[in-house]
């Protein structure tokens, strides 16, 4: 039985969504602000947070920064407004891995926390790649550590840029399709989440543009090659 924490100050929200989620088999821990969230999954170690992120005390951004300083595995998704979703790219920044807006129905919530559990416990690559290093040109790429050095320059990656770039270095001097990355990280791809993935190119591309060899080529229509 999957532990999920759901974090929402909405308190009439998190009510019906805890009790849905119980009468669906599931364990449920729930926080009606971002510091008591923090200090729940602190203590009880969930296997799924769901957080909205405009929250008293501690947002939703702050709280996924905390957890992704001890943890990069933990599936996180974001609730939000409408009028919030442009600051979804924040998220996916710090290192969330889905969102869903509000309003939003019990099944398809349920369907994106079982999406995340399957894929990340069914996916060893997704929690841990090996410790060691890859070279790409002059850099060195540590994926666990999510660090990109060169010589004595290091670029810590979010936990978005380090998926991608592992991504695109599994496929080097082959095409990387952009709709699996799409599905495999995002679990939509919506033109929303394609822009998404696009700012995150564009700053893979920037860390590594002082190797003129390394570069991330546009595959028009089909995705992004690595070369070097």
């Amino acid at each position: 039985m999957a532990k999920v924490l759901l974090i929402e100050d909405e308190v009439q929200l998190g009510q019906i969504v805890k009790d849905s989620l119980e009468m669906r088999g599931f364990e449920m821990l729930y926080a009606a602000d971002g510091k008591e969230g923090l200090r729940l999954y602190q203590q009880e170690h969930p296997d799924v947070v769901v957080l909205d992120i405009m929250m008293p005390h501690m947002d939703g951004f702050t709280v996924t920064a905390e957890i992704r300083k001890q943890d990069k595995f933990t599936p996180i998704i974001f609730l939000t407004a409408k009028s919030q979703t442009a600051d979804v790219v924040k998220g996916f920044e710090l290192g969330g891995n889905d969102y869903l807006k509000k309003p939003f129905s019990m099944d398809e919530l349920i369907v994106r926390i079982t999406a995340l559990l399957k894929r990340f416990s069914d996916n060893p690559g997704t929690r841990e790649i090996e410790e060691g290093a890859v070279t790409i040109g002059q850099y060195v790429f540590n994926y666990t550590k999510q660090t990109l050095a060169r010589n004595n320059a290091i670029e810590f990656l979010s936990h978005r840029e380090a998926a991608i770039l592992r991504r695109l270095y599994d496929n080097k001097n082959e095409v990387m399709e952009r709709k699996s990355v799409l599905l495999d990280l995002w679990g939509d791809d919506n033109f929303f989440n394609a822009r998404s993935m696009d700012v995150f190119i564009t700053k893979l591309r920037r860390y590594l543009k002082d190797d003129s060899r390394v570069q991330i080529v546009n595959i028009r229509g089909v995705g992004y090659k690595l070369i070097f």
